[in-house]
């Protein structure tokens, strides 16, 4: 508004001036008409000159005959005006001057006989008025539409930011002990509800993180517990006294299975905490789908003589390059092995079908059993660590393989999915990438 207010007083003053040195030129023509015209004509003249045109504040008129020689030196003093103004005139250009607040516009005038310097000046009126009031006028429209927009400012900023000052406060109120606690979103779709619902998003995980943690400490603490209660009071039993070295061998013998189970918990946790990093440390490299599966086979064979797993490749295609996945051959073994050991486990025995299939871009592995399954209402919680379903309670076992099993998918991109009916079995699917050998491209 400033700079507009100053540039249109800019202009409307560079306007008065032009159109003002306009006038003084006019009433000078009409000056040197009424002067030497006839007497009919200047009547006429003076008669335009009174009707039409108005009176100026110091008003004057000026007429001097241009002769040979004259300088105009003794009419530049009279009138103050520098000789320079003469001489345009002379030379037949229209001159104009301005001192202090008078105007003056002078041209030349032919007559029959002769040539004439005929000169106007007044009193810029418009100026010295109309400019003031213009200026007034702009003044009080900056002030007034600054005190508009200010105040709109405020108003707007509070209306903008009052959601968000909603969203602080609220947040503020959250910490560990009420992460239950959510922003209250509306049904709007504009971009502070997206924020809340992001917002919202965000507590639901750190929640989740959190329960799953706590409930991991509390079960790990458990299970790390009992062994060395037992390992600890076998030991305090058999130094308590002398014992028969039957005794002994039977407090080492429990003594060496509770070591070998906190043993095989530790490593668990171990790979299970391993398994939460950043995959990209995790050596990697390409390998064959079929003969990551019977390698599993080896080893549950060497673990469990008494498996029955069968390995069904009647879907793999004839191009070796489709079975090509890249990843960490250990972790891979270990998260199948422990998919196929559970149905094993689980099934008593029962016949296990490992399947093997490939599209386009995936490769996808399928163990299916017909064990005990899964009850509905706890499918939710089987990637919880140390979370054993309610009728696995005749079956040894940590509730570690299943997260340790997502956990390494994720590191390989792949998916997980486990989809089960109670007392009739599981059936687990691995999904992995393909890996896009060099000069083979899928159709």
């Amino acid at each position: 508004m400033v700079v507009l207010s100053l540039t249109v007083y800019y202009f409307v003053t560079r306007y008065t001036f032009t159109d003002f040195y306009r006038r003084l030129e006019t009433r000078a023509m009409l000056a040197a008409r009424i002067t030497l015209e006839n007497e009919s004509s200047s009547n006429a003249y003076r008669e335009i000159r009174e009707q039409i045109l108005e009176k100026l504040p110091q008003e004057k008129d000026y007429l001097f005959a241009i002769e040979p020689g004259k300088t105009f030196l003794e009419e530049s003093r009279e009138l103050n005006l520098p000789v320079s103004f003469f001489t345009n005139i002379v030379n037949g250009n229209v001159s104009e001057y301005q001192k202090d607040n008078v105007f003056f516009a002078g041209a030349k005038y032919d007559d029959d006989t002769k040539s004439y310097i005929t000169i106007a000046s007044a009193e810029n009126y418009y100026y010295s008025n109309h400019l003031v009031t213009l200026k007034r006028i702009l003044l009080v429209a900056v002030i007034f539409v600054s005190v508009l927009v200010f105040s709109a400012s405020i108003v707007f900023s509070r209306y903008v930011f009052y959601p968000v000052s909603q969203i602080t406060s609220q947040v503020k109120e959250i910490g560990t002990q009420n992460l239950h606690l959510r922003l209250n979103s509306t049904s709007q779709n504009d971009a502070i509800n997206e924020l809340k619902n992001t917002f919202n998003n965000m507590l639901d995980r750190l929640e989740t993180s959190f329960a799953t943690q706590n409930n991991f400490i509390s079960n790990a603490s458990h299970e790390l517990g009992t062994p060395l209660t037992v390992i600890i009071g076998e030991a305090e039993v058999a130094l308590s006294k002398e014992r028969t070295t039957a005794e002994y061998k039977e407090a080492l013998t429990t003594v060496l299975h509770e070591a070998e189970r906190l043993e095989r918990i530790t490593k668990s946790l171990l790979f299970l905490a391993q398994t939460g990093f950043d995959g990209k440390k995790q050596k990697m490299e390409i390998l064959r789908a079929d003969q990551l599966l019977w390698d599993v086979k080896e080893t549950i064979d060497r673990l469990n003589p008494k498996n029955k797993v069968f390995i069904d490749l009647s879907l793999i295609p004839d191009n070796p390059l489709k079975l090509k996945i890249r990843g960490n051959a250990q972790l891979l073994h270990l998260a199948v092995s422990n998919i196929v050991n559970n149905a094993c486990k689980y099934s008593s025995n029962q016949p296990v079908q490992v399947s093997l299939a490939t599209t386009n871009n995936q490769v996808i592995i399928v163990v299916k059993d017909n064990g005990i399954g899964i009850p509905e209402g706890e499918l939710d919680y089987i990637y919880d660590p140390f979370f054993r379903a309610s009728n696995t309670k005749n079956f040894e076992g940590y509730g570690i393989g299943l997260p340790l099993a997502r956990n390494i998918m994720r590191q390989h991109l792949g998916e997980i999915v486990v989809t089960s009916i109670h007392g009739q079995g599981t059936t687990v699917r691995l999904t992995f990438p393909l890996e896009i050998v060099a000069g083979y491209f899928i159709s």
